[in-house]
């Protein structure tokens, strides 16, 4: 999803400020960092499935120790892979032997000082350090749930609050990857298409960057099915003040877009709930008492999320159409303790019925700095849908306005990537929540309208005596149709000389996300300003090819002005 159009961007920041923030951050202080700029921890490689779970984001190293054993418990900790005097299982003069006492060791992250008999050729299982025979297949997911908070939370502290504190904030790199738009080719109507592009990275010739992206079919709000959609609102006391005028005017926002006979019910909850309104067919857009029952909304009382969401999916299934769209719409400060709800009932009801469910969009209304997005980055998790963060008017209305089809509906059910490369590639980095060469370890996703699932990572190969330009990546993609549940696929093949042919401005853009996500990350743990800085000159060296190929991009204008305001 992307945000408004620049003159948008304009009217939250004056200006001079744009021109200014930018120019400082790309020319001022993007010329002094190089390529191989320092971004805090260093980026570890796993070529199995690499997920953090720790809310900060994936793109990360694998655990612990840099090989494909995902049970071996790593390097300990200290000993995290980040290039400190900890220890990291690498074995050099910086990392130490993952044992934690900084010392020099054998490099397996084991935590000993043995190299566990393993030879220049053969891992300790015996297999082969470099598979030059067979194909390397691996099956990618970008996010679980197509959540989209943390950029906008983090935009929020540094250019509304402006705060030069991330403290709090989450950084999940698939979700910038998930909110910022991406200039890729749509698919026809009822398909997906598949879109790609390398480079070699520079100075390393045994690197790619790679970029995939599968795009899904344009929709108009004229083409979209019948809603029937139920709001489960938190009108519990912490809702006082600016979070209940939020939710009101998300509410509004999406009156606006019903129309003649979608369906909506509203559960109000606190430690009560009151269903104000059950399956009532509205008008048209903004009908009159829809808008009667949002402005009568109050708040008061304690907070019984569960109780809430049970009595808003009882509603839902109440009211259930087949032949409509069923969305429970949750919309809460995130006062909430997710750790009380109940997960099952929430992925049940996201295959109830025989359609496509009844999919939960959880909407995130407070002051940023008081805001806690777990609630809503779990349930959404279970739900199969987006969390956003709404911090303002004019972020309601992007998501429930102009990307409303984007935000409610469903394009493909299940999407599933499968990427194939030449014999002794591997991923070193990724830009999604996991990657595996075990399809079961990977859960699919669906896709809106008006998307694309962007997929942005560094290859590489043990073998690069193989590589020349008739070498092959090949994509597959697979979903349901959201109706008829019918299987579907999409595939192609690129040799590297057709996918280091192409317009690279995407993947530029792609690798610049990226690199500012991460680059936050380590900012986060930096204690000075040298610290600071160090943390930030990778995303600065990232964002000026990608400025270069896309000079009037509103997402790297943003992105260079929250870099300006934390650079030291």
């Amino acid at each position: 999803m992307a945000p408004g159009p620049l003159d948008s961007l304009m009217r939250r920041y004056s200006l001079n400020s744009l021109l200014f923030l930018t120019s400082l951050s790309l020319v001022s202080l993007g010329a002094c960092y190089g390529d191989d700029g320092a971004s805090g921890d260093e980026l570890g490689s796993a070529s199995g499935f690499e997920s953090d779970g720790d809310g900060t984001g994936g793109f990360d190293e694998g655990p612990g120790d840099g090989d494909t054993n995902t049970s071996d418990g790593g390097d300990g900790d200290p000993g995290d892979g980040d290039g400190d005097s900890g220890g990291d299982g690498d074995g050099d003069e910086w990392g130490g032997d993952g044992d934690g006492d900084g010392e020099p060791g054998d490099g397996d992250g084991d935590g000993d000082d043995e190299d566990d008999g393993e030879t220049e050729t053969e891992t300790e299982t015996g297999e082969p350090l470099c598979n030059d025979i067979d194909d390397v297949v691996l099956y990618l997911s970008p996010d679980d749930s197509n959540s989209m908070s943390s950029p906008v939370q983090v935009r929020e502290r540094v250019l509304t609050e402006g705060s030069e504190s991330l403290g709090n904030v989450p950084v999940r790199v698939w979700e910038f990857m998930n909110y910022y738009g991406f200039d890729y080719a749509p698919a026809a109507d009822g398909e997906l298409a598949l879109s790609a592009s390398m480079q070699v990275r520079e100075g390393e010739d045994a690197t790619w960057q790679l970029q995939l992206a599968v795009s899904s079919e344009t929709m108009t709000p004229d083409e979209r099915p019948p809603m029937n959609v139920t709001l489960v609102l938190d009108t519990s006391g912490s809702m006082a003040g600016e979070p209940m005028n939020l939710l009101k005017e998300s509410c509004r926002a999406i009156a606006a877009q019903l129309q003649e006979g979608d369906v909506v019910s509203i559960v109000e909850w606190d430690t009560e709930n009151v269903w104000s309104l059950a399956g009532y067919a509205v008008s048209g857009p903004d009908d009159a008492l829809l808008l009667e029952k949002i402005e009568d909304l109050s708040y008061g009382g304690g907070t019984d999320l569960n109780g809430g969401l049970v009595s808003g999916y009882e509603l839902a299934q109440q009211v259930y159409d087949i032949n409509m769209l069923n969305r429970v719409v949750l919309i809460s400060d995130g006062g909430a303790n997710a750790g009380v709800t109940d997960l099952e009932l929430i992925a049940e009801n996201a295959v109830y019925g025989g359609s496509d469910g009844i999919y939960l969009v959880g909407v995130g209304v407070a002051k940023n700095s008081n805001y806690n997005d777990e609630l809503m980055d779990t349930v959404t998790d279970a739900g199969k849908g987006a969390s956003v963060f709404l911090p303002d008017d004019e972020e309601i209305w992007e998501v429930f306005g102009t990307n409303f089809e984007n935000t409610m509906v469903v394009a493909g059910r299940e999407v599933q990537v499968e990427l194939t490369m030449p014999p002794g590639f591997e991923i070193v980095k990724f830009s999604g929540e996991g990657f595996s060469d075990d399809p079961q370890e990977v859960d699919p996703q669906h896709i809106a309208p008006n998307d694309t699932m962007v997929f942005y990572q560094d290859v590489e190969t043990c073998a690069p005596e193989l590589i020349d330009d008739a070498a092959e990546i090949t994509v597959l993609a697979t979903w349901e149709d959201p109706w008829t549940f019918e299987a579907k696929q999409v595939e192609q093949t690129w040799t590297f000389a057709e996918l280091t042919g192409m317009d690279q401005s995407q993947l530029l853009k792609g690798a610049a996300i990226v690199a500012y996500a991460e680059s936050l990350k380590a900012y986060q743990k930096a204690f000075n300003d040298d610290q600071k800085t160090a943390a930030l000159s990778a995303a600065f060296a990232a964002m000026a090819p990608a400025q270069a190929a896309l000079p009037n991009d509103e997402d790297l204008l943003e992105i260079a002005m929250i870099l300006a305001q934390l650079n030291p």
